[in-house]
């Protein structure tokens, strides 16, 4: 009885993932010494984006938060709002972290899945040169994925 039931069974084939994480490293404008991380991952329904800043004072060693974690989708009514839920919350970099994920989402139309533990006020800048770095965050983005579509 046990024979049979398990030859019954259907043989599954392992597939590895189809999609190649990239990560990107740059400094970031009228921050200094500070470098920004994005990790990209492209998949076919959505796209994961995590952000990070790293400065030379930091320690291998050191335990940094995860940052806050927000789903972004857009809007099937109007095409200039998107709708943005928050998965997980940091107040250090929610505000920032909703920002990017509307943003990117608005530019690129998909789902977005971003994680972010940029803590623009720990970095001491100007509203200027905040809204620099985030512009140069998106449009890297949005490059990649423009990229990777063709």
């Amino acid at each position: 009885m046990a024979t049979e039931a398990a030859s019954e069974i259907p043989q599954t084939e392992r597939v590895l993932p189809s999609f190649k994480p990239q990560q990107l490293s740059f400094p970031l404008p009228k921050a200094l010494h500070t470098t920004g991380h994005i990790h990209l991952s492209f998949l076919g329904h959505c796209v994961m984006v995590f952000l990070a800043t790293s400065t030379p004072g930091d320690s291998a060693g050191s335990v940094k938060s995860l940052g806050s974690f927000v789903y972004a989708m857009p809007d099937r009514t109007s095409s200039k709002s998107t709708i943005a839920t928050t998965i997980y919350t940091s107040p250090s970099s929610i505000e920032y972290t909703t920002r990017v994920a509307k943003i990117i989402t608005r530019r690129i139309g998909m789902p977005i899945y971003v994680g972010c533990s940029i803590d623009t006020n720990a970095l001491g800048l100007q509203v200027e040169e905040e809204m620099e770095g985030l512009t140069h965050i998106v449009n890297l983005v949005v490059e990649k994925y423009e990229a990777q579509k063709q």
